[in-house]
């Protein structure tokens, strides 16, 4: 699993110039099963979501083609850990530590 961090790189007049984009983009890897949850960081800095993708290399891409990425708005920082719990929701996407 992955925590995938959006920091704006831009004014928030920037970022609000993609927004459409962004939200569009989000919506396709919600569909596809690859984003759990997402939302803005208080203050509004930037961003946070939590994939479940294949590989870190997978996710790099993905995060590479967000809109706001694209346009040089934000950079990501993207953390991979092992969910071993989770809710009875997330149960699905539940991972056990390699040997």
């Amino acid at each position: 699993m992955f925590i995938m961090e959006l920091t704006y790189t831009a004014p928030i007049e920037a970022v609000e110039e993609h927004m459409d984009a962004h939200l569009a983009w989000l919506d396709g890897y919600y569909a596809s099963g690859v984003f759990l949850a997402s939302g803005r960081k208080v203050p509004r800095e930037g961003g946070v979501i939590v994939a479940a993708g294949p590989s870190r290399a997978e996710i790099e891409r993905i995060a590479a083609g967000d809109p706001f990425a694209v346009a040089g708005v934000c950079a990501y920082r993207i953390t991979e850990f092992i969910a071993t719990k989770t809710s009875a929701d997330l149960a699905p996407v539940r991972e056990n530590p390699p040997a």
